[in-house]
C-alpha cells in the first residue's frame, strides 16, 4: 500500500504487523491522516497552518450565509480533509491539530478569518501572522492553499468574491518560541505547509526510519518534500528515506551506498553548525541568493566529506537543478 502523502510504498510485512483493523489501517493511511510504523502501531498525522487556516478561510465566506461548523479543504498534497470550525456572520476560527508530532508549538492554537463580500477575492495577514521586510510570512504553497479554498467557498454561496483577513490571535506569543526572529521574522508566526500535513515525527518514527535505512543497500537521505521528490527523480533505483535535521543518525544507521541529498540549508548547517558566523547574512538561503558560488559552501562540504567519506553529499536547487554534487 503507497502512503499518499509522502508517496512510501509501505512493507507488506509492516502491514501484517499493524496493531488496528485492516479496514481502519487502510481508510486512515488513504486519508493521509495515519502513518504504519515498521513495529506495527500507528500515528496520526496532524494539519499545518496552511491547512488550519485554510478551513478558516473557508468557513468565514460560507458563513456569510448561515453557520458552518465543518469544512472540506483540498491539501497542497491532493487529498481532501474536515476540519471543525466554528463560523457564523463572517467570522470562523479553526483550531490547529497537530496529531501525534509531540514537539509543535503551534500545536492547539487558534486561527481565525474573517470574510466580507467583495467583486474580487482578496487575502490579507492580521495580527499575530509574522511580517519579514514588509510582506506577510505566508508561504506560496499555503497561500494558493488558502486562496483555493476561498474560490471553492465563493462559488458555492454565489458571490463574486470575497475580502477575507486571517490572524493567529496568539500568533506573536507563540512566534517567540520558534526560530522566526533568527530569519527576520518579526511579529508572529508563519504560515506554512508544503503538503497540508504535519509528520508526528517522534523517537518511534525514526526507529521507523532507521529500520528502513539498515535494510537498503542503496539509500539517499534526504532533508524534506523538495529534496524527496526531486531524489525519487535523480535516484530512482535508490530508496529515499526523508530524516529532517536528524541526518547524523541516518547516516550511522546506514550500511550500504549513501547519498545525502537536498536544499542547502539543513545540509550545511549539519556540515558546520556557524556557517553564517561572520557573513552578515541571516539565512543560508539568502547566502546563496548573493552568490552561489560562495567558497564557504565548498569549504564546508569538503570538510563534511573527510567526516563522513563514504557519503555523497547533493546540494539542490528549488528547481531540483544540483547546486553541489561532491561525487558528480
Amino acid at each position: 500500500m503507497n502512503d499518499p502523502v509522502n508517496n512510501f510504498e509501505i512493507p507488506p510485512e509492516w502491514m501484517r504487523r499493524a496493531a488496528i483493523p485492516w479496514g481502519e489501517l487502510k481508510a486512515g493511511i488513504a486519508s493521509g491522516r495515519l502513518v504504519l510504523l515498521a513495529n506495527g502501531s500507528v500515528l496520526r498525522r496532524g494539519y499545518t497552518t496552511g491547512t488550519t487556516a485554510a478551513a478558516a478561510a473557508k468557513a468565514a465566506v460560507l458563513s456569510l450565509r448561515c453557520p458552518v461548523d465543518r469544512v472540506t479543504v483540498l491539501t497542497p498534497a491532493g487529498i481532501d480533509v474536515v476540519l471543525d470550525v466554528k463560523a457564523s456572520a463572517g467570522r470562523a476560527s479553526a483550531t490547529k491539530d497537530s496529531g501525534d508530532h509531540g514537539f509543535d508549538v503551534t500545536n492547539g492554537i487558534e486561527i481565525v478569518a474573517e470574510a466580507r463580500e467583495a467583486d474580487t477575492i482578496s487575502i490579507r495577514a492580521g495580527a499575530g501572522i509574522g511580517v519579514k521586510k514588509g510582506v506577510p510570512a505566508i508561504n506560496p504553497v499555503p497561500m494558493r492553499q488558502i486562496r483555493a479554498a476561498i474560490e471553492c467557498a465563493v462559488r458555492e454561496v454565489g458571490i463574486s468574491g470575497a475580502d477575507v483577513e486571517i490572524c493567529v490571535p496568539k500568533g506573536r506569543e507563540i512566534a517567540d518560541q520558534t526560530l522566526n526572529s533568527r530569519v527576520g521574522i518579526v511579529g508572529g508566526i508563519s504560515i506554512l505547509g508544503t503538503t497540508g500535513f504535519v509528520e508526528p515525527w517522534n523517537e518511534h518514527l525514526l526507529e521507523t526510519k532507521q529500520e528502513l535505512i539498515r535494510g537498503s543497500d542503496r539509500v539517499v537521505l534526504t532533508t524534506g518534500r523538495i529534496g524527496m521528490r526531486y531524489s525519487n527523480m535523480l535516484f530512482p533505483d535508490h530508496v529515499v528515506v526523508m530524516v529532517g535535521n536528524r541526518i547524523s543518525e541516518g547516516i550511522a544507521a546506514a550500511e550500504g551506498e549513501i547519498i545525502l541529498c537536498g536544499l542547502p540549508g539543513l545540509i550545511l548547517k549539519w556540515a558546520d553548525p556557524d556557517i553564517l558566523k561572520g557573513t552578515g547574512f541571516l539565512t543560508i538561503k539568502e547566502m546563496i541568493e548573493d552568490d552561489p558560488t560562495n567558497i564557504r559552501i565548498d569549504d564546508r562540504l569538503n570538510s563534511a566529506k573527510k567526516d563522513v567519506p563514504g557519503v555523497r553529499i547533493v546540494l539542490l536547487n528549488l528547481d531540483g537543478s544540483t547546486l553541489r554534487d561532491t561525487d558528480p
